[in-house]
């Protein structure tokens, strides 16, 4: 054991494996180690190498399974990102198209403020005429009277 250690050691070195973080060569030193324990112990008792031989290949079996699982994820979150950014895209043309439709409503609104005004201008002044007509028609038919009855009253006299 302490041979394989030694060796192990050396390999490593040799290789240059990382210490930490995810290194290949360190994870192909150690299964290569593993195999070799599990290779000795099989050889004195071979109900514990055949168990340990599962629980190994369990293991990579399941490091398997999560690196399928993180590439999985990688891609589900480059295609989420690159949503993300076609929906930001899509929502600034709307931002656009949303103010141009304002600024056309925008000039829309002044367009008929501006004919109400000019309608509400010409109503005052034609009241203001008709009264002005109204009062002169008034005027005329007040001196009318007053004629008439002076007439009348000559007329009666004589």
């Amino acid at each position: 054991v302490i041979m394989l250690q030694m060796k192990l050691d050396e390999r490593l070195q040799q290789r240059q494996a990382r210490e930490n973080g995810i290194c290949p060569v360190r994870e192909e030193l150690y299964s290569q180690c593993c195999d070799e324990l599990i290779r000795q112990i099989t050889i004195e008792s071979p109900e514990r190498g055949l168990l340990l031989m599962r629980v190994g290949d369990e293991l990579r079996m399941t490091i398997a399974a999560y690196q399928t699982l993180y590439q999985s994820s990688i891609t589900f979150g480059m295609r989420k990102s690159l949503q993300a950014e076609q929906g930001v895209q899509d929502l600034h043309k709307k931002i656009e198209e949303l103010d141009a439709e304002k600024k056309r409503l925008q000039g829309l609104v002044q367009e008929h403020r501006g004919l109400y005004e000019a309608i509400e201008k010409r109503i005052i002044e034609q009241r203001a005429h008709e009264e002005k007509k109204m009062h002169e028609e008034k005027d005329f038919l007040k001196f009318q009277a007053q004629h008439l009855e002076s007439f009348l009253k000559s007329a009666m006299q004589s």
